[in-house]
């Protein structure tokens, strides 16, 4: 049985906990989350390993141990919003052996257990949201803004190994947007759309990989996929690589998209991978055997259930959310 019982990719902005009644597509969102808390509640996963990239850390990787961190968020973007008052519950034992056992891998860790230390917004609204009654305890990790592919693998794999020598199974969240253009004026939120019809377009390329399952394939084109659909800054799709690290670095997932919407010009998704037996045909990078060739495999073209399940919103850049 897999260490990781399941694997979710969230948005982290704070519409859909603090104000979801402004947009439909806020609610939208916040019904995924309410899907997702529901299926972890039934989990019986011992912990919720959580890779944001809002928390950007320069120094190494940084890992949020402090047993019951205390606090009141405000998002530095969106302070209007509101205040975001927590109480989490860390599971110190996994966060300190995770650091130990990454150190011995040649990584650079930390971890944090100091009263105040300001956890990002990302992570407050993902555990407000999934895991509101602290009922299964939770590890953060930061996104280390100079880390490689290399080392975010290594850093991966330091996790699944310390999950495996607990004997703990682990719920897998990373933070992130699909598209991460924010709109540069203030907005109606009612008026909320996309920043791009090219981030559109590669948003739902991303959904439709991930879709089908194809975890490792996102992971090989984050790079271009970076290129092409978010700020030309330190690559925070990394998120990617570390949840095939962790989950295993192939295509043998089934994949759902609870919700996909725009906030505040971002890309939004609400994703879920489960752990399959087999992979579906014709992925990028899932070989085949290399004793006999079984003929070209049309590796890059789109589903067409996919792809007309989008068909309406695609053809106008001003309906671009929504699923």
């Amino acid at each position: 049985m897999s260490s990781v019982i399941q694997g979710y990719i969230l948005p982290g902005l704070p519409h859909p906990l603090l104000c979801p009644e402004k947009n439909p597509g806020y609610q939208r969102l916040r019904d995924g989350f309410e899907h997702i808390r529901n299926e972890i509640a039934q989990s019986n996963a011992d912990l919720i390993l959580i890779y944001s990239t809002m928390w950007p850390s320069v120094i190494g990787h940084q890992i949020l141990s402090r047993p019951e961190p205390e606090w009141v968020h405000v998002d530095e973007l969106f302070h209007d919003l509101g205040s975001i008052p927590y109480r989490f519950r860390i599971d110190s034992e996994f966060a300190n052996a995770y650091s130990s056992h990454a150190k011995n891998k040649g990584l650079m860790t930390r971890t944090i257990n100091y009263h105040g230390f300001p956890i990002d917004t990302g992570s407050v609204v993902a555990l407000k949201l999934i895991n509101p009654d602290n009922k299964i305890p939770a590890v953060v990790l930061s996104s280390n803004v100079y880390a490689d592919r290399a080392e975010t693998v290594v850093f991966g794999k330091a996790a699944k190994e310390t999950l495996e020598a607990q004997n703990k199974t682990a719920i897998a969240i990373g933070i992130t947007t699909l598209s991460n253009r924010l709109h540069q004026h203030f907005i109606n939120e009612s008026d909320d759309q996309i920043h791009s019809l090219k981030d559109q377009e590669w948003n739902l390329k991303i959904l439709e990989f991930l879709e089908a399952g194809r975890l490792e394939d996102v992971a090989q084109l984050s790079r271009q996929i970076h290129k092409e659909a978010r700020v030309h800054k330190v690559n925070n799709f990394k998120t990617m690589w570390w949840l095939a690290s962790l989950m295993g670095a192939h295509n043998r997932y089934s994949g759902r998209v609870y919700a996909y919407e725009p906030i505040y010009g971002t890309g939004c998704a609400a994703v879920g991978l489960t752990p399959a037996e087999h992979a579906a045909r014709d992925l990028e990078f899932d070989e085949d055997s290399p004793d006999y060739y079984a003929g070209d495999r049309n590796v890059l073209a789109p589903s067409l259930e996919f792809a007309s399940s989008f068909s309406s919103q695609s053809s106008d850049p001003g309906n671009q959310g929504g699923h």
